[in-house]
């Protein structure tokens, strides 16, 4: 889908200009690029927020080395009190970000509801390809689990999420926490999530939209994927378009803008999630490309997707319980 400066919702034009001419990340050179420069930037950055608080913890990894999670609740937490529990998942095309780039999108999550939020460093694609990153999430979510009581995190109200790429590991978590019956997940929160490795949907075919286009998926994939790019033998669980069957996936809740590559297979799955009798909220935003939220945050689309998703929140989070 070539994506003309028209298509484009008119607050995001300037945006989406400026953001085509210096903000293209679309090789592997330039994961690296942006992986450098996010962790000079970001790493072990505290809330903004004094109202909100951070910890970091070490959990042992399945490879024998050590996994970064950061933990962020609101400093109020009454002693005995338990809230919602969100494992969050980083975007960045399994292959660059930190649990610090989230961190202005958490904040207004606890703020909307009380929250304890866990957000794991899982292994991006340079270090290990799938199923690390999967691995990762899955031992963090555990973890959440079995310390629920000490994390103050109801055990009844577990939540997965993500941005892209991490939304695509929050389907693939709650695929697999059904199938294995492990973690029961009260509600997942894809946000435009990157789901489907084949990219030949009508929105994925040769996009060319501003931050995130269709090369930029194509090398993602690549190096998600490893030798088994381009074959049948692609898990579901790493590429949830592929999933046989939604039936029984917990509640969703999502965003997406009508010129990401992303489009379709996020509609796709959350037509599916209904047809199966999944409740599933997902709003569309025309002309808005990929992370327009991040990279256009005073934009009206962006403020609408914003209040939006927050006002979805606070219902999910007085609604869905395990």
């Amino acid at each position: 889908m070539h994506v003309s400066l028209k298509m484009l919702a008119p607050d995001l034009r300037w945006a989406g200009m400026k953001l085509r001419l210096f903000g293209r990340y679309d090789t592997p050179a330039k994961f690296r690029q942006l992986q450098a420069v996010i962790t000079r930037q970001v790493y072990g950055q505290a809330p903004q927020d004094p109202a909100i608080v951070g910890r970091t913890v070490w959990l042992p990894r399945r490879d024998g080395g050590r996994l970064r999670v950061c933990l962020y609740q609101p400093r109020e937490l009454v002693a005995g009190q338990s809230v919602t529990g969100l494992l969050w998942l980083y975007g960045g095309g399994y292959a660059f970000g930190l649990p610090e780039a989230e961190l202005p999108l958490i904040e207004r999550l606890i703020r909307t509801s009380p929250t304890v939020v866990v957000v794991p460093e899982y292994r991006r694609s340079f270090t290990a390809p799938f199923p690390a990153a999967l691995h990762d999430a899955a031992d963090t979510l555990t973890w959440m689990a079995t310390n629920a009581d000490s994390l103050g995190i109801r055990s009844n109200q577990l939540f997965v999420g993500g941005e892209s790429s991490g939304g695509g590991l929050a389907c693939g978590l709650s695929a697999l926490a059904r199938d294995r019956g492990t973690v029961p997940i009260a509600c997942q929160i894809p946000l435009y999530p990157m789901l489907d490795d084949r990219r030949q949907s009508a929105s994925a075919r040769d996009n060319d939209a501003p931050v995130w286009d269709a090369q930029a998926s194509t090398a993602a994939w690549r190096l998600y994927l490893g030798d088994q790019f381009g074959t049948d033998r692609v898990s579901p669980y790493a590429a949830p378009a592929r999933l046989a069957n939604v039936a029984g996936l917990p509640p969703a809740i999502s965003f997406v803008g009508d010129i990401d590559p992303f489009y379709d297979e996020t509609r796709h799955y959350f037509q599916r999630l209904r047809t199966a009798g999944v409740p599933a909220d997902l709003a569309i935003y025309p002309g808005a490309f990929h992370c327009f939220d991040q990279m256009a945050p005073k934009s009206r689309e962006a403020q609408a997707a914003i209040r939006d998703l927050l006002a979805a929140y606070r219902r999910a989070t007085q609604t869905y319980f395990t």
